[in-house]
């Protein structure tokens, strides 16, 4: 089918690389024009703006940074909102819920069309070996009808209730997410500092409670040199900054994802935040007593 795609960062590219595979029609638009050409170069087609896009195709997916260019990219001067051939979007982005319920009823004054919130949880490497998980909210039967569309990039597809609802199982997502890395990295420091080989934890420990998909990810991450960011640091503090504007909005205590925020919150004061969550053991490379930029592992 014809699918349109906004969006090219480290998770748009491989998504809309697996569109193309799954033998779609994908039609893109991005803001800078950088990551168009590699996704041309496998028979996307480019457009000039979001409007374009949305007059060209019926349903448009969204992978976008943050509520801002989610806003901008539907209800700019050339946004979305502007297509009347549109019909369905789907919004990929992590946002938060009050913003994405704004936003759907924008869009159904606007021209009608039906928003679907289906954030995503499974990394760059998920994307490209289409195992992404959905966590989908609004309509029933506009999540049963993209479902065949979305497993080009997903193994799982959870409707998880009206529009808003997916975006709330995302932030539960991200708590867990990014406590269990900050709790990783004060184990791999504590196994470091105690003389015991970090790099073996995932072995050690594995097949037992601490055993996870994120300690088996991490402690290499952590214990070697680091690689190319698969998600920042200042990613994972966004949602979270996200999950406790939610908290706070209704009453729910989370001291753990407060916790974890604040370190998240130290490390991208200290220049970390474009590196890989992984470098918040970094943190403790610079702790007191070291002197600034030692590396004891």
């Amino acid at each position: 089918m014809k699918i349109g795609f906004c969006g090219l960062g480290r998770m748009g590219v491989p998504m809309v690389h697996r569109l193309l595979q799954a033998g779609h029609e994908v039609h893109v638009w991005n803001r800078s024009p950088g990551p168009l050409r590699g996704v041309q170069a496998a028979g996307a087609r480019a457009c000039a703006s979001p409007r374009e896009l949305g007059e060209r195709c019926a349903w448009v997916a969204l992978c976008l940074f943050d509520a801002d260019a989610v806003r901008d990219v539907v209800f700019g001067a050339d946004g979305l909102a502007r297509a009347g051939a549109l019909e369905l979007l789907i919004d990929h982005s992590s946002i938060p819920p009050a913003e994405t319920r704004e936003f759907a009823g924008r869009l159904a004054q606007a021209n009608g069309a039906v928003w679907l919130d289906a954030p995503v949880s499974g990394g760059t490497g998920g994307a490209a070996a289409g195992t992404l998980a959905i966590m989908a909210g609004g309509p029933a039967d506009a999540c049963a009808r993209a479902t065949p569309l979305l497993m080009a990039y997903a193994s799982r597809v959870t409707h998880m209730g009206p529009v808003g609802s997916g975006q709330v199982a995302k932030l539960c997502n991200q708590t867990i997410v990014t406590a269990t890395i900050a709790a990783i990295a004060e184990s791999v420091a504590l196994a470091r500092d105690a003389g015991v080989d970090a790099a073996r934890l995932d072995e050690a420990l594995a097949g037992g409670w601490a055993d996870s998909t994120l300690l088996r990810i991490f402690v290499p991450r952590m214990t070697q040199a680091p690689g190319p960011a698969q998600a920042t640091l200042d990613t994972m503090l966004k949602d979270l900054d996200t999950v406790a504007a939610l908290a706070r909005a209704q009453g729910t205590a989370m001291p753990v994802a407060a916790a974890a925020g604040q370190s998240y919150r130290l490390a991208s004061r200290q220049g970390l935040g474009a590196q890989d969550a992984s470098q918040l053991i970094r943190l403790y490379d610079r702790a007191p007593g070291r002197p600034d930029g030692e590396d004891p592992r």
